[in-house]
């Protein structure tokens, strides 16, 4: 994701919101000890050890409240960090300081707690050929920044939303009244640069689907067993992806399968966030 490009076009716009659902008119608490502009510094420190994502919307955040304000950082994303390091500090008007504190924190503490949890699931996968992805499984109004945090992490994005790509879930299944007709019904209107991608439960589904020549086959919440002979079924014809409520805990049994991707909705949705401060306001 090109920061700059991906600021500019969506964003900041996001990141606005997100600054008004925390100041609705004023804030109260820092106006009431602060009334006028005073130059201060605070430092941004790392509280336990971790992978960072998201410096540059943590930085964004102040700039939008305060465009003279300086945030300098000793680190970039996708460095590892330990435990009391001293991220960066923070120079500018106190006030914006202050009333963006807790927005950059947001934003910060929970795009390094999933790069954190993805490096720890990545590094199970390197010695494979397997692929580790994430899915649409993210927060309302934040999956820009979610999945960019996957991919610090060492991950990679599945589709970014449903324009992005074909893929046939159970009730697409059951709307079109078969795994077959579902699959020719896509390959029918979605342009042929689009490949298809089609959710199996059940190895009568695998080799329906790949008989109607899916691109892709989602092997979702079946046994290893039925794994093993859906793979040894497809042998290579069709890309295969492991899903169904994969975490590091369950992970391992899945990467001997040598599957092309395991997809995994827990990178965003389970993972626990990176305690990180803002700490030492002083005035300077």
């Amino acid at each position: 994701m090109n920061n700059n490009i991906t600021m500019t076009l969506n964003a900041d716009k996001l990141i606005l919101m997100a600054l008004q659902e925390d100041i609705s008119s004023e804030d109260v608490s820092t106006n009431a000890v602060m009334p006028k502009a005073q130059k201060g510094e605070a430092q941004l420190i790392c509280k336990q050890d971790g992978i960072l994502a998201g410096l540059f919307v943590f930085r964004r955040v102040f700039e939008l409240l305060d465009q003279d304000i300086q945030v300098e950082f000793q680190f970039s994303d996708g460095d590892k960090v330990k435990n009391k390091d001293v991220i960066g500090t923070i120079t500018g008007d106190i006030r914006a300081i202050l009333s963006g504190e807790r927005t950059a924190l947001n934003y910060l503490q929970r795009m390094s707690g999933i790069a954190t949890y993805t490096s720890s699931i990545a590094a199970l996968l390197e010695k494979s050929k397997t692929k580790l992805l994430d899915t649409r499984k993210t927060t309302p109004n934040n999956r820009i920044f979610e999945k960019y945090a996957v991919k610090t992490g060492g991950g990679f994005n599945h589709r970014y939303n449903l324009s992005d790509g074909v893929l046939l879930k159970d009730n697409h299944i059951g709307a079109a009244g078969g795994v077959r007709a579902a699959v020719e019904m896509a390959k029918e209107y979605a342009p042929f640069v689009r490949k298809i991608e089609i959710e199996c439960e059940s190895v009568a589904m695998v080799r329906e689907a790949v008989e109607a020549g899916a691109d892709i086959v989602m092997l979702d919440n079946m046994s290893l067993e039925e794994m093993k002979e859906a793979i040894a079924w497809i042998d290579g014809r069709a890309e295969i992806e492991c899903s169904g409520n994969v975490t590091r805990e369950n992970i391992e049994q899945y990467i001997s399968l040598g599957v092309d991707y395991i997809s995994s909705g827990a990178l965003t949705h389970s993972a626990p966030i990176m305690d990180i401060s803002l700490k030492n306001l002083h005035v300077v």
